[in-house]
C-alpha cells in the first residue's frame, strides 16, 4: 500500500517522490513546468508554509494554497 501524504506535512531534510498533483489543470501545468511532476524526487528545504523544496537543480517555494494539490510519498534520503 503506498501512503500518499501532502507535501505540506513533510519535515526539512525529508525525500519524496511526488505521486499524484490533483487541481485545476492550469496549476497542474505551471507546476510541471517547474520539475514538479508525477514520479520527480525532491528534498525539504524548509518545511512548513511556506515550504521551501529543491527538485532537480531548482529550489522552490510553495505557499500553503499550492501545497494543497501535491501528494507525495515519502523516501529514503539518498
Amino acid at each position: 500500500m503506498i501512503n500518499l501524504v501532502p507535501l505540506r506535512s513533510l519535515c526539512s531534510g525529508q525525500v519524496a517522490e511526488i505521486s499524484q498533483i490533483v487541481g485545476p489543470t492550469e496549476q497542474i501545468r505551471r507546476l510541471e513546468e517547474l520539475g514538479m511532476r508525477r514520479g520527480a524526487r525532491f528534498e525539504i528545504v524548509r518545511g512548513g508554509s511556506p515550504c521551501i523544496v529543491r527538485v532537480g537543480g531548482t529550489t522552490l517555494c510553495f505557499r500553503n494554497d499550492d501545497l494543497l494539490s501535491v501528494l507525495v510519498t515519502p523516501r529514503m534520503s539518498a
